[in-house]
């Protein structure tokens, strides 16, 4: 897909640090996305720069919306002071999500990396608002801690017209970051919904959360009588260890 049928998203933090850290970040999961930092002030200190974050939405934007996500109130303001001197058609396009700056924007990216439109992008970096969100954060360590207390496992019968795959992760560190990335980039593909033990499999934090290490079993589901494609794909990618093996 071409970068300008994709989102752009926009970081801003008080720190040019921790804005350009996140691009760095999300671009592990995302490399085609635009994503831009527009961090600090004008002249590198801590803070906020109307002009750098005025010249981040131009840079996001190749027409097909842009999502910007902040850190403190007042980046939220000077982003929306930002949004005021754009033209109405611009303004248009450009979206504020109040949603945590690195799992919200990480959801975003891989959201835009996957070719969703504005409006699904915005609700990708919404999910780290949920439950899923915050427990994507413990996750993380969760799944590189503990084999002490696994996920509850699988269930043994698909509902009655659903096509079910079980698959072993191979994947040393298990569906860490970026194997969960390539797995919601793939279902996203998909127009059926499809679930990984019980959680959407278009929902990044979602997957995260589910804490899952290697040698665990996930179970790929899909009620949907045109699923069994979607299932398959996925199932296939999780077998061959996520392009890592």
């Amino acid at each position: 897909m071409a970068e300008a049928d994709r989102v752009g998203v926009v970081f801003v933090s008080h720190s040019a640090r921790i804005a350009e850290g996140l691009v760095e970040l999300a671009r592990q999961m995302a490399p085609s996305a635009k994503l831009v930092a527009a961090g600090g002030t004008d002249d590198g200190r801590i803070g906020t720069s109307f002009d750098l974050v005025s010249a981040g939405i131009a840079e996001a934007d190749a027409g097909a919306g842009v999502v910007i996500l902040c850190d403190l109130g007042s980046a939220i303001l000077t982003a929306e002071t930002a949004l005021d001197f754009l033209d109405d058609e611009t303004r248009a396009r450009v979206r504020i999500v109040d949603a945590p700056l690195v799992e919200g924007g990480v959801a975003a990216a891989v959201a835009a990396e996957a070719g969703d439109d504005l409006e699904k992008v915005v609700a990708a970096a919404e999910t780290a608002r949920g439950p899923a969100g915050g427990a994507a954060a413990a996750s993380a360590g969760a799944a590189e801690a503990s084999a002490a207390a696994p996920p509850a496992p699988p269930s043994e019968v698909a509902p009655a017209g659903a096509h079910m795959r079980r698959v072993t992760l191979i994947n040393a560190d298990g569906l860490h970051a970026r194997p969960a990335a390539e797995l919601v980039k793939l279902a996203s593909t998909f127009t059926p919904k499809v679930t990984v033990n019980g959680t959407d499999a278009k929902s990044l934090l979602g997957i995260m959360s589910l804490g899952l290490t290697k040698g665990a079993t996930i179970e790929i589901t899909s009620d949907d009588p045109d699923g069994r494609e979607a299932v398959d794909a996925i199932a296939a990618l999780a077998e061959s260890g996520f392009g890592e093996h």
